[in-house]
């Protein structure tokens, strides 16, 4: 049984000066890379997410349409277009530790790597299975929306799932706390590294 490492949208977008900045996502992707330095060799599959949203359209009202203010629980400001700036990854994440690489929200909102495809179609279930996954950490981007879904995800497919609670960075403080309790609750463990 093989073990994966989840780095859930650590983007330019989600950090600051982003479109939809988080306090402390550019420490977050410092931190993965510091970490990687040390612990690289534990996982058998180092893999990332990213909103790769389409540039011409609302992707499902996931974007705010022009001239409404977005409300922040279901519709957000334009961040992560495929393609862009802001879809990148931080550059304080060294990618190239990163085998496998998930685009979600293309053309719908998306909030878990669940959700997603590599660039060449496959989804992460089926990526899971081939590689044998049954344990996964996880870090990064943001605790209370994408790194809670995914995480919830991972356990409902029966995988073993430990959040990196030093690796992530949420939107809020009381929902990122709220977030980690249901996470537990859920079967999830927490641990700082």
């Amino acid at each position: 049984m093989a073990k994966a490492l989840f780095i859930i949208d650590v983007q330019n977008d989600f950090c600051e000066g982003g479109s939809l900045a988080v306090s402390g996502g550019a420490a977050v992707a410092a931190g993965l890379t510091s970490y990687l330095g040390e612990h690289a060799k534990e996982y058998d599959v180092v893999i990332a997410s990213r909103d790769w949203h389409d540039g011409n359209n609302d992707n499902g009202g996931h974007f705010a349409h022009a001239g409404e203010a977005p409300d922040y629980v279901n519709s957000w400001p334009v961040h992560c277009v495929s393609g862009s700036e802001g879809a990148e990854y931080h550059p304080n994440l060294d990618t190239s530790y990163i085998q496998e690489h998930i685009e979600k929200g293309q053309g719908k909102p998306s909030y878990s790597i669940f959700e997603g495809i590599t660039p060449s179609g496959e989804n992460l279930p089926a990526l899971l299975a081939r590689l044998n996954v049954s344990e996964i950490d996880i870090a990064g981007i943001a605790t209370d929306y994408c790194v809670l879904a995914s995480a919830l995800d991972a356990r409902k497919a029966g995988l073993n799932v430990n959040v990196l609670t030093n690796l992530v960075a949420g939107v809020a403080a009381e929902s990122s706390e709220a977030a980690l309790e249901k996470l537990v609750a859920a079967g999830c463990s927490l641990e700082k590294r």
